[in-house]
């Protein structure tokens, strides 16, 4: 594990010190219907990016006493950052486009009362859950409008929330290592249910983007499902680790 958190460590210090900047707009960028379908869903998901962070902070501090996991803080304290950035740039992109920012909102107030009760393992699960379906929120977000501005936003978002979840699943499949068969099995199984409901609760409150996108709840639910496959059910993910 350290030298994977060397390699990430590196990797959120360049992206720290080298922030990507808005695009600039025109001024019939985003049109009046576009801009009534998306407002309320991109204030959802703006709220969501800038989390302070500190419950994290503070289990990736006990996590790394514990397992020697030197340098961990410090790596999640440059993602949080990041995540604050993305939070920033949606913003500026809202103000911009007189989209109004939410202060609160009921699904991220559920995230972030989850990860308060919930150790680094579980807080980490719960993230790369809702870094998955992001991106293919914000893929859907990108073919939902015509504004080249938020299209490359999505773009730069969606690049950054790979590298995310690959941190993120290099983390949890190494928490996993030590346990028995069984029980990563039902840690899998577990984390997979809560992934599908976290995905239904999202068609239900961002549908109109999705559906703009050309998704069907079948199709939502199935793109989901792969990115989760892909990163986090073992036999797949064996064998991406065993590549690297």
């Amino acid at each position: 594990m350290r030298t994977e958190l060397k390699i990430w460590l590196d990797h959120f210090d360049y992206h720290a010190r080298n922030r990507s900047a808005l695009p600039r707009q025109r001024t019939d960028d985003l049109t009046a219907h576009e801009r009534r379908l998306i407002a309320g869903s991109i204030a959802v998901f703006q709220l969501g990016e800038q989390s302070e962070g500190r419950t994290l902070l503070r289990a990736a501090h006990r996590y790394e006493v514990i397992h020697q996991a030197e340098s961990l803080e410090q790596v999640v304290a440059l993602f949080i950052g990041e995540e604050q950035h993305h939070a920033a740039l949606l913003g500026e992109f809202m103000d911009q486009h007189g989209i109004p920012r939410k202060e609160q909102d009921w699904t991220d107030g559920v995230f972030r009362h989850v990860r308060k009760l919930a150790g680094f393992e579980l807080h980490l699960s719960v993230l790369i859950t809702a870094e998955l379906i992001g991106i293919v929120y914000y893929r859907a977000l990108e073919a939902a409008t015509g504004s080249r501005q938020l299209k490359a936003l999505c773009h730069l978002i969606v690049a950054d929330e790979l590298a995310h979840v690959g941190f993120e699943s290099d983390l949890l499949l190494s928490a996993q290592e030590g346990k028995r068969p069984i029980v990563r099995a039902a840690t899998v199984l577990a984390h997979r249910t809560f992934f599908t409901g976290v995905s239904l609760v999202v068609w239900c409150t961002h549908r109109k983007v999705l559906r703009a996108a050309g998704y069907t709840l079948r199709t939502f639910l199935r793109a989901c499902g792969a990115q989760f496959s892909f990163y986090l059910e073992p036999p797949r993910a064996a064998r991406v680790s065993e590549s690297m």
